[in-house]
């Protein structure tokens, strides 16, 4: 019962992303759905979990097409509240958000965005092709206990569809533009793999007052900074760079590293060698501090900072906590269930196997516009699913005694200090639901509109609830 109270408290003060009571209300049962639900199976099992009569498929269909629903509107909402009711990880008086892509198996032939992806993977569960979406996603590290959670906070399908041969953005500029309409206020460490160490991510980032932590590639190269000649310069245009070097090399050079405690989380007693060096990169014209590490288990790596002042202790943790952003995208798949969604569009084209983007370019208005619908359905189921995954660890980390006392099973893996995990916390609210839809007085409006659209001649606690 106060699990659900808890819940709801929060969820409450998303009302102001809604014009519509209405459209609200069917939000809240979204979100219990998404929260409860056994299977995965898109809206049918959100029927199935919340006891919902069977007429309402069309309902809940209607929801996630709806232009009610404003998906950067609710997104931004949702940040501001995350920001709020969590306590964010600050590390030289910046928050720590993480970034990273997702891709998506669908084999649906009418599903806008759905095109051939290449998986770089050393996992063998992944095909290297696959057919699907490409999603890019952005998410706050929290502290949680003794541990952390990567909150999701927006997702979007950034691949697929070109609606204008004139549009030349790129995964980079779509990150960006997708970080800067979430409108944080706060200056922050964006932690991104490889891939986003570019002159583009740093541009992006730094203009408005935050920083870029990465890893770059084997092959990276710097540039010392040029000696200022005074006397004798030679004829011609001046030189920009000093000596080149090529970032790997540097490690001969073993002597000039420092012993360090590890100061990733879940590493005791392990000692690394790092090394600080700031050097001209060419992508952004300017000084770039890189960090050059020894594991004793991961071998080497470099990482790298656009925060000139940040200590390498400090830009090693950072980019420790990249990882739960990895946890994060697994639980969003096997316990929410995300991104399976299932809509696909009567009036499309079929795509052909191993297709790639869609242009739409020529197409007519009409067509265009069923397209960019049925993506903003896609968007706004993810991001439902997003918010109810945050909440799920809202109560994790905030009420773990009273998660673990309505969780009414076993775990062999339940340690001290560690928060329960969404799937933990889905089963504790899952056992607890009819209960309250007993004895809650305290939100008659929903409770009385949820009783008038279930089927009492389902399930056994509907029954009780009724």
């Amino acid at each position: 019962m106060q699990l659900w109270l808890n819940w709801f408290s929060v969820v409450w003060q998303l009302k102001g992303a809604f014009s519509r009571t209405r459209t609200f209300t069917w939000f809240v049962i979204v979100l219990i759905g998404f929260s409860i639900r056994h299977d995965m199976l898109g809206v049918t099992s959100i029927i199935r979990a919340t006891g919902l009569d069977e007429k309402n498929y069309d309902n809940l269909l209607d929801f996630f097409h709806s232009k009610a629903l404003k998906t950067d509107v609710l997104t931004s909402v949702w940040t501001q509240l995350a920001f709020r009711i969590f306590s964010p990880v600050l590390i030289n008086g910046r928050y720590v958000l993480c970034a990273d892509g997702i891709k998506i198996a669908k084999e649906g032939k009418k599903m806008p965005g759905v095109k051939r992806l290449h998986q770089e993977s050393e996992s063998n569960k992944k095909a290297e092709y696959i057919m699907g979406h490409s999603c890019q996603a952005i998410g706050l590290v929290v502290n949680a206990l003794s541990s952390f959670f990567c909150v999701p906070l927006a997702c979007r399908i950034h691949e697929g569809v070109v609606f204008s041969n004139r549009d030349k953005r790129t995964l980079l500029d779509k990150m960006i533009i997708l970080f800067d309409s979430l409108g944080v206020p706060y200056p922050c460490y964006f932690v991104a793999d490889a891939y986003y160490a570019s002159r583009k991510t740093i541009v992006g980032l730094v203009k408005n007052g935050h920083h870029l932590v990465s890893r770059m590639k084997t092959s990276a190269v710097g540039y010392y900074p040029l000696e200022i000649i005074t006397e004798n310069r030679p004829v011609g245009r001046p030189k920009k760079y000093g000596k080149r070097i090529k970032l790997w090399t540097l490690f001969k050079h073993k002597e000039k590293m420092s012993e360090i405690q590890s100061p990733v989380y879940g590493e005791k007693n392990v000692t690394l060698l790092c090394r600080s060096i700031d050097l001209l990169w060419k992508p952004t014209g300017g000084l770039i501090r890189f960090i050059l590490v020894i594991h004793p288990h991961r071998g080497q790596f470099i990482l790298m900072t656009t925060d000139l002042s940040a200590e390498p202790i400090d830009i090693i943790k950072i980019y420790g906590l990249r990882f739960k952003i990895e946890v994060s995208f697994k639980q969003a798949v096997y316990t929410l269930g995300t991104y399976g969604y299932h809509f696909w569009s009567k009036d499309m084209t079929p795509i052909k196997g191993k297709s790639g983007n869609q242009y739409l370019h020529r197409e007519s208005d009409e067509y265009r516009n069923a397209i960019r619908r049925k993506l903003a359905a896609y968007h706004n189921y993810i991001q439902v699913g997003i918010i109810a995954q945050g909440l799920l660890q809202y109560l994790s980390a905030t009420s773990p005694k009273l998660v673990w006392s309505s969780f009414g099973s076993w775990l062999r893996t339940i340690r001290p200090g560690i928060c329960p995990s969404e799937m933990v916390t889905a089963t504790a609210m899952r056992n607890t639901f009819s209960i309250f839809l007993v004895s809650c007085d305290d939100y008659p409006g929903f409770t009385k509109f949820l009783a008038e659209h279930l089927d009492f001649s389902r399930a056994d606690s509907i029954k009780l609830a009724g």
